[in-house]
């Protein structure tokens, strides 16, 4: 990817650091935890966003029960993390742990906080894992989801994640429903360099009061950004703030000097626990979701909480859309029009419409099912401030499709194309869709067409259907994709 200016955006970026948290200025004292700020959405909000974000991962992944002696270690070693944060300033966290084989964390607005069983084994020591976790602390502790939720500049992969689907449930699990398996908390973990660079910072903070040397945070990216091939998903969804064992051995070196905690038993074992663990690729997690396995399987185990059992048991019956013909999702010869913040598009007057912020996402009722849509289109309105062309802001969405949807590869080039008169360009996908046939998914093709508006902004549109009926739905999508207009 393109980038302008990297230096510039580093030195930019540590400046910002520094207007925002003073109290991590050279000090000769210990240092304190900043004051977060106040984003636009409010402290219950954001709680209650958490607990509804928290009920789709139950049924996106499977996640181990409170009673594993793995989470109970994570749970342990998060309190303990917990304790070091001021009460004015604390939210509920909670430490759950996901059967994943990949390398991955990641936090829910007002404290659920997920590590991957993979992340656990790939930690060198204890203080590794008490790094990756304070960073996720320090995310929720900053706001930052809350932060980008109420922002005016919104990127791509914050869209993606906000499109709501056709049964107007909840904010990450509407564009699973598209049948492109994003995973949970899409719109919650693809955080900007600034937030990173400030997670690391106060994560810091938070380790070296707990006793661990705030160096190993950084020590434990540094070993990921030297593995070989695709980079984990922990990576794409914490993009590199710059040199971040420079910048925290910058941090830490007028601080007082203390003896910081060594390994001991308790991490030794749970890692060596984690590593019995039946754990899952992100293909089978992607797979699992469709078939709603997850939802059954964390119930079943008793890993969902109290609080999601209602929403997560309503979906263990599973996420396919069965015994569906083109015939009930044909889409009629009369049209409607919806109008968005940004553009308006014209729909089958027997298709359901379900707005979000900057998106809109229509599709037939026959092709839905619980967690999951066979037919429909997503539209979306995002900036890409890393894109220099369209061209770039095309293969941006792509990589994000890709990257957020396991199993999903390009089919053939990317294409010009024109939406009215502008200069666009359109792509097919191949996944697999939620409907199954004897046992297994059918191939789904998912177009994506990407068209450049004003203000720099992009509109993105996703086609979706299983490919055997495509053809048959082209003329409908593209009578929809001719009424687009931007405003």
């Amino acid at each position: 990817m393109t980038r302008t200016s990297i230096s510039h955006r580093v030195a930019k970026i540590g400046f910002a650091v520094c207007l925002t948290i003073p109290a991590l200025a050279v000090a000769p004292t210990t240092p304190q935890l900043p004051n977060p700020g106040h984003p636009g959405m409010s402290r219950d909000q954001q709680e209650k966003l958490g607990l509804q974000a928290m009920g789709e991962v139950y049924k996106q992944m499977p996640v181990l029960p409170d009673s594993s002696p793995v989470t109970q270690y994570v749970q342990r070693l998060g309190a303990k993390l917990v304790r070091q944060i001021p009460q004015q300033y604390s939210w509920p966290y909670q430490f759950h742990v996901i059967e994943q084989k990949e390398i991955n964390a990641f936090a829910l607005p007002g404290g659920p906080i997920f590590i991957n069983v993979g992340t656990i084994d790939a930690a060198q020591n204890e203080a590794q894992l008490a790094g990756v976790m304070s960073h996720e602390m320090s995310h929720v502790y900053m706001q930052h989801s809350a932060k980008q939720a109420t922002s005016s500049k919104r990127t791509i992969a914050e869209i993606l994640g906000a499109a709501a689907g056709v049964l107007g449930g909840n904010v990450l699990g509407d564009l699973a429903r598209a049948g492109i398996q994003f995973g949970a908390g899409t719109l919650l973990l693809r955080y900007s360099r600034e937030d990173e660079a400030q997670a690391d910072a106060v994560g810091a903070i938070i380790m070296y009061k707990a006793g661990y040397n705030p160096v190993e945070l950084a020590n434990f990216f540094e070993t990921l950004n030297k593995q070989g091939g695709s980079p984990p998903q922990f990576l794409s969804d914490h993009p590199n703030p710059g040199n971040r064992t420079q910048a925290i051995e910058k941090e830490i070196r007028n601080w007082p000097p203390r003896n910081y905690a060594s390994d001991n038993a308790g991490f030794l074992s749970a890692r060596n626990q984690a590593n019995k663990v039946q754990a899952y690729s992100a293909q089978e997690i992607s797979d699992g979701a469709k078939q709603g396995r997850w939802a059954k399987q964390n119930m079943d185990t008793g890993a969902v909480p109290e609080s999601a059992r209602e929403t997560v048991s309503a979906s263990a019956g599973g996420a396919t859309v069965m015994n569906v013909s083109l015939d009930q999702v044909q889409p009629s010869a009369e049209f409607s029009q919806t109008q968005q913040n940004g553009f308006s598009i014209s729909y089958p007057s027997n298709w359901s419409v379900a707005q979000g912020q900057n998106s809109v996402t229509i599709a037939p009722r026959a092709g839905v099912g619980q967690n999951a849509i066979a037919y429909g289109i997503v539209v979306s309105q995002a900036q890409d401030q890393n894109a220099s062309s369209l061209d770039q802001a095309t293969q941006d969405f792509i990589q994000n499709l890709v990257r957020r949807n396991p199993g999903m590869r390009q089919s053939g080039n990317v294409r010009n194309f024109d939406v009215n008169g502008i200069g666009s360009r359109e792509i097919d996908l191949i996944s697999n869709s939620p409907i199954q046939q004897n046992g297994t998914a059918l191939p789904e093709r998912d177009r994506l067409v990407v068209v450049p508006g004003p203000g720099g902004d992009y509109v993105s549109l996703i086609f979706i259907a299983p490919d055997r009926d495509f053809s048959s739905l082209e003329p409908a999508f593209r009578k929809m994709l001719d009424s687009l207009r931007l405003q």
